[in-house]
């Protein structure tokens, strides 16, 4: 019989990359971590030991504790953290039953963590498509504590030396255009992302950010929608706050949605 706070591996998965997601945090030991230092999308790791000095940051969240099987790291902290009023589960079977499931995990190497292990990323100001589905993936599948920073073009890579930040879809830097692929296409191929409906979504984000609408149908949609974004808002961070909640509605599109239509009339309606 399943544990009353146990989330299966398949559960856990379709919560990821959506605004649903709870917080995953990966309690393995360094040495279980470090035969293979790949992390569940989104999850970040912290000591087992002071988990319970996480629970202010937790409070009014879900989290999902991890651990190498699921057995007494995981359910451990996620006993202590329930204590502090954390509404927390653990995963059945721990990273080991994600890894048997054939999920995906991110490199924690490719990931350019700040000493507290959150990321900081700078680029151009004034975004339209790249600039905001970068910052959507990132939030969703890497980090759901990035900041970014938006600055004029001139100043990215200066901005990005003396802040310690990373710069993103400018040139002659690792996280940019890649031949014909956009920075969203180099994004998904680095942090090793290979799920189909990114892929789908990618599509439509190059069709839209490199002018080929012939890519998808739904790229002039994307593009409409993205220019219509930068009009309505001068501030980039409200501006990116509100395409968060676009990104959101393609990715269950291109997941849950993309081969159901609609029309009018509805089916069996009568009438004008």
């Amino acid at each position: 019989m399943p544990a009353p706070n146990e989330i299966t591996p398949t559960q856990l998965s379709r919560l990821i990359g959506t605004p649903e997601c709870p917080a995953i945090i990966d309690v393995c030991i360094d040495d279980d971590f470090n035969n293979d230092p790949r992390l569940i999308p989104s999850s970040r790791r912290y000591p087992f030991a002071k988990i319970q000095d996480l629970a202010p940051e937790l409070q009014g969240q879900k989290a999902v504790i991890i651990c190498h099987k699921g057995l007494k790291l995981s359910q451990g902290a996620a006993a202590l953290l329930r204590n502090h009023d954390v509404a927390c589960e653990f995963m059945q079977g721990g990273i080991s039953a994600w890894k048997n499931a054939g999920l995906p995990l991110v490199p924690v190497k490719i990931i350019p963590l700040q000493p507290d292990g959150s990321t900081l990323w700078v680029t151009r100001h004034r975004p339209k498509i790249d600039r905001i589905a970068c910052p959507w993936l990132i939030r969703r599948f890497v980090d759901p504590r990035a900041k970014f920073l938006f600055v004029s073009p001139s100043e990215v890579l200066n901005v990005a030396e003396k802040f310690n930040a990373t710069p993103f879809d400018v040139e002659n830097c690792f996280w940019s255009h890649r031949n014909d692929r956009c920075t969203f296409d180099t994004m998904i191929e680095e942090f090793a992302l290979d799920l189909e409906p990114l892929h789908k979504l990618a599509t439509i984000v190059r069709g839209a950010d490199t002018d080929r609408l012939d890519l998808a149908p739904e790229a002039a949609g994307l593009m409409a929608v993205s220019l219509g974004l930068s009009r309505m808002h001068r501030d980039d961070l409200v501006q990116l706050n509100a395409g968060i909640g676009i990104y959101d509605a393609f990715y269950r599109w291109a997941r849950d949605a993309s081969d159901e239509t609609h029309n009018w009339p509805a089916t069996g309606a009568k009438g004008s």
